[in-house]
């Protein structure tokens, strides 16, 4: 177990070291990022219309418009994101993942993820938020935006775009934020 977390912690460190910036480098960059975060939402009100109602009410949320991931026996995942306090831009986050187990394969995937209150989204803007390997999120789909409960503060959707993916791994979501400038 212990060189397990060793080689997932390696992959998290591997990803950083490879010069991923949380903040879009260039304005072109950035304007992109906001253009896909809006198509994604709103995607997903059309493929659940009580995902909008869900997220107005939410203290605040973050927006990760494509998280590409793959692996074998190894996996790892990376993607950007655009976080919302009370409806306004604050910042972007990004998105690292690091699994080890029996996997194969490619996907893309819109995620999500919703802060009841301050202090939740406190953490996350903190960097002291990860989802760990037994947390889950809800697939999207009509409906479950109504039937979702916050854990700790937290919902997290996903919305699978592309790719196939057969796993049973273990691992966990690191995220980090950087406030606009």
């Amino acid at each position: 177990m212990k060189s397990s977390l060793f080689v997932v912690a390696a992959l998290i460190v591997m990803v950083n070291l490879l010069g991923c910036s949380t903040t879009p480098k260039t304005e072109a960059k950035k304007e992109s990022l906001a253009i896909d975060s809006k198509a994604t939402l709103d995607q997903m009100n059309v493929d659940d219309p009580t995902m909008r109602n869900f997220l107005d009410k939410s203290y605040a949320y973050v927006v990760f418009p494509s998280v590409g991931k793959g692996g074998l026996v190894l996996g790892g995942a990376y993607g950007k994101g655009e976080v919302y306090e009370q409806g306004k831009m604050i910042g972007y986050a990004d998105i690292t993942q690091a699994t080890v187990g029996l996997q194969a394969g490619g996907q893309n995937f819109a995620e999500v993820i919703a802060f009841e209150n301050k202090a939740a989204l406190d953490r996350f803007i903190n960097n002291k938020y990860e989802v760990a390997a037994q947390a889950s999120a809800v697939a999207l789909k009509s409906g479950a935006a109504a039937a979702a409960k916050y854990t700790d503060g937290v919902v997290i959707f996903t919305h699978v775009k592309g790719g196939l993916m057969a796993e049973a791994s273990i691992g966990g979501q690191k995220f980090t934020f950087a406030p606009l400038r």
